[in-house]
C-alpha cells in the first residue's frame, strides 16, 4: 500500500499542468458553495434575531380564533381578560407585553403631504410602559420622540414609510377604521416620531399608537388581541410555550393558544428552507463540475499511460493494486482542490463576518424575504466546511473510478499496442 500511496504522489508530480487545471476546477467550486452557505447562513441568524426583536418576540398568546383568521385582524376575536393572563405570566417569571393590532384606511391631506390621497394600513396599539422591556425600540428613533403612556393622538411611524409618502414629524392623518362589534370610527393622529430598525419590514409599515387610544377609539373595553413575550436567546421555546399553555388551561384560560416565533413567521422559515435549497443545488452544481473534470483528467491520464499500464500488468502487478493507485491520484487531485477551495474560502469568508456586504441599494425597494436592511454578514459552519472538504476528495475518486475501470477491461497485449 505504501508503494502504491508513492505511485500516485508520483503521477501528481509528473502531470503538473493537469493537475492544477483540475484542482483549480474543484477549489472554485468549493470555495463558492462555502461564499454561498455563508452569507445565507449569516442572513438567517440576523433575521431570526430581528425578527424576534423587532416583529413577533420569542412568544405570542393569542384567542384561537384569532389564529385561525389572523390575516384579517379580527378584533372580536381578542383576549378578553389580559390582567389575568399577565399575572400568570409573570408568575412564570417571563417579561411580557400587551397589543392591539388592527387594520385602517390611513387618509393624507395636502396641507402637509402636498395632495390628498389614502392607503390601507396596519396599526399596532403598544403600552409604551411595557413594550420596549419586549422589543428593543429605543435605539431606533432618529427624529421626533417616542409614544407617551396615555396619549391619545400621537403615533409613530417606520422610516422608509414615511419616505414613501413624504410624512415628517408634526403631519397629520386620519384613520378609519372598523371598532370591536362592526362601527366605524374615524379618528386623527400627529406623527411625533420616526424609527429606522434593522428590519425591512417593520421600516416598511410600522405604524404605532398608544393601546389606551386604541382601546377608546375601537371599543375593545380592556381586550388585547395579542400578549407578546420575550425569552433569553437560549431558552428552549417549544418547552416554554407547552408550559405556559399548561397554565393558561390550568386557570380556566383555553380558549387562548400559546405560539413561538417560528410559529408566526411561517412564511419567513418556508423562504429560509428555499434558500438552503438553493445552497444545496451550488453544492450539487460544484460536483457536476468536479465529476467532469477529474473523469476527464483520469480519463486522459489512463489513455496516455495505456502502454505503461500493461507493462505493469506483464510485470504481475494485480488490477487491483492498479485501480487503487489512480484512485489515490484522483484523490489528491480533490484533495488538492479541497485545500486550496477551503481556504480561499474562509478568507473571503473572513472579511463576510467581520465586515460584510451593503446590499441597502437592493433590499430598500425589493423584500426578499431577509429581514435585513442593509449590511449582509456571514457565519461560520464547521460541518459545510468538513462537507466541502471530504465530498471534494470523495467526488475525485468515485468519478475516476469509471474511466479506471474501462481501461482495467482491456487485455495485456491491447494496452502494449496502444498508440
Amino acid at each position: 500500500m505504501k508503494f502504491i500511496l508513492q505511485l500516485a504522489m508520483k503521477n501528481l508530480s509528473r502531470y503538473k499542468r493537469r493537475t492544477i487545471i483540475t484542482s483549480v476546477a474543484i477549489a472554485f467550486g468549493l470555495m463558492m458553495f462555502i461564499i454561498v452557505d455563508s452569507i445565507l447562513r449569516g442572513a438567517q441568524v440576523e433575521s431570526v434575531r430581528n425578527l424576534r426583536w423587532y416583529e413577533t418576540a420569542s412568544l405570542r398568546i393569542y384567542d384561537s380564533n384569532y389564529w385561525e383568521e389572523h390575516y384579517f385582524l379580527p378584533l372580536e376575536s381578542s383576549i378578553k381578560q389580559p390582567d389575568k393572563v399577565m399575572d400568570i405570566v409573570k408568575a412564570e417569571g417571563l417579561t411580557a407585553t400587551e397589543r392591539t393590532t388592527f387594520a385602517a384606511d390611513m387618509i393624507l391631506y395636502s396641507k402637509d403631504f402636498g395632495e390628498d390621497g389614502n392607503m390601507s394600513v396596519k396599526i399596532t396599539a403598544i403600552d409604551p410602559s411595557t413594550d420596549f422591556d419586549v422589543y428593543r425600540y429605543p435605539d431606533t428613533l432618529i427624529d421626533g420622540r417616542f409614544l407617551e403612556p396615555g396619549e391619545n393622538d400621537g403615533i409613530v411611524i417606520g422610516s422608509w414609510f414615511a419616505e414613501d409618502i413624504g410624512a415628517k414629524v408634526g403631519y397629520w392623518v386620519t384613520f378609519i377604521t372598523q371598532g370591536n362589534g362592526g362601527f366605524y370610527e374615524a379618528f386623527d393622529m400627529q406623527i411625533v416620531g420616526i424609527v429606522n430598525c434593522p428590519n425591512p419590514n417593520v421600516n416598511r409599515t410600522l405604524i404605532m399608537m398608544d393601546k389606551s387610544a386604541a382601546d377608546s377609539y375601537l371599543g375593545m373595553d380592556g381586550a388585547v388581541t395579542s400578549i407578546d413575550i420575550v425569552l433569553d436567546e437560549k431558552a428552549n421555546l417549544n418547552q416554554s410555550a407547552a408550559d405556559l399553555q399548561a397554565k393558561l388551561d390550568q386557570a380556566g384560560l383555553s380558549n387562548l393558544q400559546v405560539l413561538t416565533w417560528r410559529d408566526l413567521a411561517q412564511d419567513y422559515i418556508a423562504m429560509v428552507e428555499a434558500k438552503q435549497g438553493g445552497s444545496s443545488m451550488i453544492l450539487f452544481l460544484v460536483f457536476i463540475i468536479a465529476a467532469v473534470g477529474v473523469s476527464n483528467t483520469m480519463l486522459m491520464a489512463m489513455y496516455e499511460r495505456m502502454r505503461e499500464l500493461g507493462m505493469m500488468r506483464a510485470m504481475g502487478m494485480r488490477d487491483r493494486d492498479i485501480l487503487f493507485s489512480f484512485l489515490f491520484e484522483a484523490g489528491g487531485i480533490g484533495m488538492i482542490g479541497a485545500t486550496v477551495g477551503i481556504a480561499l474560502g474562509c478568507l473571503v469568508n473572513i472579511y463576510l463576518v467581520n465586515s460584510g456586504i451593503n446590499v441597502g441599494f437592493m433590499f430598500r425597494d425589493m423584500d426578499i424575504g431577509f429581514r435585513i436592511q442593509s449590511i449582509m454578514r456571514g457565519a461560520w459552519s464547521l460541518p459545510t466546511i468538513l462537507k466541502a472538504f471530504f465530498s471534494g476528495i470523495l467526488l475525485s475518486m468515485v468519478v475516476a473510478l469509471f474511466p479506471i475501470r474501462r481501461a482495467l477491461k482491456l487485455d495485456i497485449p491491447t494496452c502494449l499496442h496502444h498508440q
